[in-house]
């Protein structure tokens, strides 16, 4: 029989979006991660993301957060397609998952990538369909070994099925493909800043929190190798606005932007940024 895995409380987070509800973080030492308790069970879990205020499923640009958000989106989109163009000799198949409103995958396609996407949230879907971009709810028909990058941008922390997802990816990724996944840390400054007020812990719809060690651990399981750490240097900035509102009751935008220049220079110095992109290669 195996033995229970003993968890320990880490902190307790409120849900600032949609509910009001609180959970707690519990602390997995196997994996250096944390982990959402209670988990929400997926037929309740949708509800969790019914919110006008979940930016990621809208286009809306209300108010000057936003359109900053937005901003900067359109920015690191072409820095993402940048990337995944260095790590890839040419362009080929590429599978977003969690692709959203599919501006992503719309960038992508106009950089000569084949582009296939999955997204479970309706809306978010018809915002995509109406530049172009058609997007599954899943990958279960979808070929083994057909996509020469895999990418998921702030989206495994979402997935409740932590180790199938990674069996997937493991099963539609071509011999020597890349996978990148962008995922926040809990191991930053801001993250230690803010303590339960840190937006990026946004329990329950964020199921997991990783570290350097758990995404090596996970993925090394799988015979999916980490070859390189990079860091999303804008995420600071927009985790300390939201940080700000959740722990203030206001966006304080010059606090938040010292404290996202601060974490981003303790980042330089101890590798640990507010998110990270990992690089990880099929072997």
């Amino acid at each position: 029989m195996n033995k229970q895995k003993v968890l320990d409380f880490f902190i307790e987070c409120k849900d600032h979006t949609v509910s009001g509800e609180k959970f707690q973080l519990l602390y997995d030492r196997e994996y250096d991660m944390l982990i959402t308790s209670p988990k929400p069970n997926e037929n309740n879990l949708h509800k969790y993301y019914e919110s006008e205020d979940y930016i990621s499923h809208t286009d809306a640009k209300r108010s000057l957060f936003e359109r900053l958000y937005h901003i900067v989106k359109t920015y690191s989109l072409n820095k993402k397609v940048n990337l995944i163009n260095k790590l890839s000799k040419e362009s080929g198949m590429l599978l977003d998952i969690g692709a959203g409103t599919g501006d992503f995958l719309n960038t992508a396609k106009k950089k000569n990538w084949k582009v296939e996407g999955v997204e479970p949230n309706d809306q978010a879907k018809k915002l995509a369909r109406k530049k172009g971009i058609e997007l599954r709810s899943n990958t279960t028909n979808l070929e083994p070994q057909s996509f020469d990058v895999i990418t998921m941008w702030h989206v495994l922390e979402h997935i409740p099925d932590l180790k199938a997802q990674i069996i997937e990816l493991k099963r539609l990724l071509k011999p020597n493909g890349v996978i990148l996944i962008a995922v926040p840390n809990f191991k930053s400054y801001d993250a230690t800043y803010y303590k339960s007020f840190w937006a990026a812990y946004d329990v329950p719809r964020h199921l997991w929190h990783f570290s350097k060690t758990a995404i090596q651990k996970l993925f090394e399981e799988k015979d999916l190798m980490l070859e390189k750490t990079l860091p999303m240097k804008f995420d600071s900035f927009y985790v300390a606005l939201l940080s700000e509102k959740y722990k203030n009751g206001k966006m304080n935008f010059f606090k938040a932007f010292w404290l996202g220049l601060r974490s981003n220079g303790k980042g330089n110095r101890s590798g640990e940024y507010s998110s990270h992109i990992y690089v990880l290669k099929n072997m």
